[in-house]
């Protein structure tokens, strides 16, 4: 069958030779981590099939038997056959490596290779780059795709240049994108990574809310929406500006706050605004919540952690919360606002939990209460449910009577779950972190939450990978980023792009599940097979979304 060839997990290289080597080009799927001892295969053509609205991405690897300096890619336009018609500029970028000197506490069946060991990740800004003789280099390949775009195979070819002693060696790749009458709009999954505004390893330093400082906070916002996030968090509490009156009344500016939500809508994430949390832990992980509050002192405004039944977090949110909702509803941000309280309540911290919901329920009842989770014991507390992937599938009755109840359910994952559970970690298969997002149509799970976007410590992202921890021994590799520090912003590695691609694919089984609901859940099931079993053949896998973009361009 002709789609079986287009879809296998192939190969088509090219190869130039001088004198005393020889240089080899060929096309990867981009499922496929590809590593520094990778050689080339010789079963047929790798193609990028696309619907209109998404990306279309491919992987192209040099090897050379001798070291090529100043390697480059050039990426020709890609034109439609048969027609004039072309795609717009694509980007190449080259896949760095990055040690991984430590494995997940339980590693997966399928675990790639055993740390310590090499793994390609981040995708690099550098124009050119040098390869040690018999390495290989994947070259990532990212076209956009209009929604407008004209259906069809397009054509068009990558240049790989670079300089061996003192001769110039060139090898020319042929690559195709099939574009399908399908149209992948803009996502109806919520999908959030909390990001931390800071610049640590980049060329940049800018002072706090300066014009730089803002620019940069609009390339955060940028990268997150080209990825599909549709949620941003961002803090009221943790950026407005507090005062007092002669009367001991608090007034509160949030302008500072509406700068930040407003970049992000203009970026296109926003979506839906997820208020910062308002408490923590008092002490360790099995402690009572505390909230931030403000307390008058000496005429003025003091920043305190309070418990939040004492009659100092009642004082302060019988005035924060209504000014709020006040400020919300003036700004039309009301109905796509969600407010946090503390991360990750447990049983031992439930009736403080319930103490600070009791604030929110009675000074704002109108807003909608989101948390990540590790109990079911906060109904009445939480509008919109977020267990960790493991505590779904626990209590998957619970979450679906919630639903039944009006409420949502997403779900999260971080340094847990473990063990053959899909989740971003550098160790694991790329496609178990675009899968992620086939679960969340699988169970009807609406939004998806990470915590870890960019949370580099002082220690280059690009030399340690896994991170010290408070909780368990340390943060897997890839748990705490998602994207790297570049000269003036983020970069992105190939797990960011999975992820986008997994947030398009929910999106396409929707729009199947519109037409043919039974045709769409029969699709899903044959890749999630429970919570944490899959089907992780990349063939199957491109069989699967061919079948998905033919059956939504009839």
């Amino acid at each position: 069958m002709r789609w079986f060839v287009i879809c296998s997990v192939a190969f088509l290289f090219g190869e130039a030779a001088w004198a005393g080597g020889s240089l080899q080009v060929w096309l990867v799927d981009p499922l496929e981590k590809v590593f520094k001892d990778a050689q080339p295969g010789n079963e047929g053509t790798v193609i990028a099939e696309v619907a209109r609205g998404e990306s279309a991405t491919l992987q192209a690897v040099v090897r050379a038997d001798k070291s090529v300096t100043g390697l480059r890619a050039d990426l020709a336009m890609m034109t439609r056959r048969w027609g004039h018609e072309t795609l717009p500029s694509g980007t190449t970028r080259f896949v760095g490596y990055v040690p991984v000197d430590r494995p997940t506490q339980n590693p997966s069946n399928d675990q790639l290779r055993v740390p310590p060991a090499e793994y390609p990740d981040p995708l690099l800004e550098e124009d050119s780059l040098d390869v040690s003789a018999n390495q290989a280099q994947p070259i990532w390949i990212t076209i956009p795709i209009p929604e407008e775009a004209m259906p069809g195979l397009y054509i068009g070819k990558l240049t790989v240049t670079g300089t061996a002693g003192e001769q110039t060696v060139s090898v020319t790749q042929r690559l195709k994108v099939r574009v399908y009458r399908a149209v992948a709009g803009r996502s109806r999954l919520w999908v959030t990574d909390w990001f931390a505004m800071h610049w640590p390893h980049m060329a940049i330093s800018p002072q706090p809310e300066s014009e730089e400082y803002y620019s940069l906070l609009r390339r955060y916002a940028r990268n997150l929406a080209e990825h599909r996030h549709t949620v941003a968090l961002i803090s009221p509490i943790g950026l407005m500006n507090v005062s007092v009156d002669g009367n001991s009344n608090f007034s509160f500016d949030f302008s500072r706050f509406d700068r930040w939500v407003q970049i992000f809508k203009e970026e296109g994430v926003i979506g839906r605004i997820e208020g910062g949390h308002i408490g923590g832990r008092k002490g360790g992980w099995e402690s009572d919540f505390v909230v931030t509050a403000w307390q008058v002192k000496d005429g003025g405004a003091v920043r305190v952690s309070v418990d939040p039944d004492s009659q100092g977090a009642e004082t302060f949110y019988a005035q924060f919360f209504p000014a709020l909702v006040a400020h919300l509803k003036e700004k039309g941000w009301l109905d796509i606002y969600m407010q946090h309280l503390a991360d990750e309540p447990i049983a031992s911290n439930v009736s403080s939990y319930k103490a600070m919901a009791k604030l929110a329920r009675t000074h704002a009842p109108e807003l909608r209460i989101i948390e990540a989770c590790h109990t079911k014991d906060i109904t009445g507390a939480i509008d919109i449910w977020v267990p960790q992937l493991n505590y779904l599938r626990d209590s998957f009755g619970h979450y679906q009577e919630r639903q039944q109840k009006g409420e949502e359910v997403w779900f999260y994952t971080c340094v847990f779950p473990q063990g053959e559970y899909a989740n971003r970690f550098i160790e694991l298969p790329l496609i178990k972190t675009r899968l992620l997002h086939w679960i969340n149509f699988r169970y009807g799970v609406t939004g998806y939450l990470h915590w870890g976007y960019n949370h580099w410590t002082a220690e280059s992202p690009f030399t340690h990978t896994t991170r010290p921890h408070g909780g368990p021994p340390y943060l897997p590799a890839g748990d705490a980023w998602i994207v790297y520090p570049g000269k003036e912003g983020p970069l992105d590695s190939i797990r960011f792009e999975a992820m986008r691609d997994g947030i398009a694919d929910y999106e396409l089984l929707c729009l199947l599940k519109e037409r043919d609901p039974a045709a769409a859940q029969r699709l899903v099931e044959k890749h999630i097979l429970d919570f944490n079993r899959y089907d992780t053949s990349i063939r199957n896998f491109r069989a699967a979304r061919h079948k998905l973009l033919r059956l939504l361009s009839r």
